[in-house]
């Protein structure tokens, strides 16, 4: 049995952070970072059957051509996807009453979209960026005893060996994106890419304001890095911890990401909501 200090349950039997029940999500789940973009995906359903608000945690559940979709915002970061990913499994295979893992496991589909900054000249701003794989800077999964059986171990070194990568800072590991969901989510206008999950936005993205990065050269050296043919695309805060926990826990995950801002050529998208409206119905159209 799973101690209450270890699994918390609000009085309504609800799971504790996202405040859902069982019967309140659907299979496949859209993750959002930002509450208002819960709304940009849901006005596309048919119908709408569960509307949940705590914190950043914003859940819809509804139809979307036949087929229930829940969309979820996590807010920013991967501390908050080891929130939300913890908490929708144990939705569906832990018995919350019993406080026991169950014996059959389900499977669920998770699908991010969001935005994020270009790190290689051709991804422009408009365009869409499919994480193959993702290394999080974060180190976050390294508190997971099974992170090794998942991680991609010589990316990792070669990186690492690439960057002169500084001992205090977390180690960077890589993970794979769902297979099932890359043969989905395809096209001629989304990009395969390796993505950066940072653990912020400033200094660990590069940025000075006033405070100077202990390497302000690390961003030339992770344009220049190229590891089987495959270069580092873009920047974003959570796709690694999606990644990894959905590996282990043996859930689909994918990142989509619109490119609103190239680091390259310094080209920003001002007013990016009509494309990423437009990437939103793609999505549901493919998973649909």
């Amino acid at each position: 049995m799973i101690k209450e200090s270890e699994l918390l349950i609000n009085e309504d039997k609800s799971i504790y952070h996202i405040n859902l029940r069982p019967e309140d999500i659907a299979d496949t789940i859209i993750l959002v970072g930002d509450p208002d973009r819960v709304e940009m995906v849901a006005a596309h359903f048919d119908n709408i059957e569960v509307k949940k608000h705590k914190r950043e945690f914003y859940t819809v559940t509804g139809y979307y051509n036949q087929k229930r979709i829940t969309v979820l915002s996590t807010g920013i970061g991967t501390d908050n996807i080891d929130i939300v990913i913890n908490e929708l499994d144990a939705l569906v295979n832990i018995d919350l009453e019993k406080r026991e893992i169950k014996k059959e496991k389900k499977s669920l589909q998770f699908v991010r979209v969001g935005t994020t900054g270009g790190l290689q000249e051709k991804f422009v701003p408009g365009s869409y960026i499919v994480s193959e794989k993702s290394i999080g800077f974060d180190g976050m999964l390294n508190f997971y005893k099974d992170i090794t059986k998942i991680t991609d171990s010589d990316f990792e070194k070669a990186f690492m060996k690439h960057t002169d990568w500084n001992p205090r800072l977390s180690t960077p590991y890589v993970v794979n994106a769902s297979e099932i969901l890359m043969n989905k989510i395809k096209g001629d206008n989304f990009f395969k890419g390796v993505t950066i999950a940072s653990n912020g936005f400033y200094g660990p993205q590069g940025r000075e304001l006033r405070l100077k990065t202990t390497d302000n050269q690390l961003n030339d050296k992770i344009q220049s890095f190229e590891y089987k043919g495959q270069k580092i695309s873009n920047y974003e805060m959570e796709s690694s911890a999606l990644y990894g926990l959905s590996n282990m826990l043996g859930h689909e995950a994918l990142t989509v990401c619109l490119v609103i801002a190239n680091r390259v050529s310094k080209k920003s998208i001002p007013d990016y909501h009509p494309m990423m409206e437009k990437l939103i119905k793609e999505i549901l159209d493919k998973l649909c």
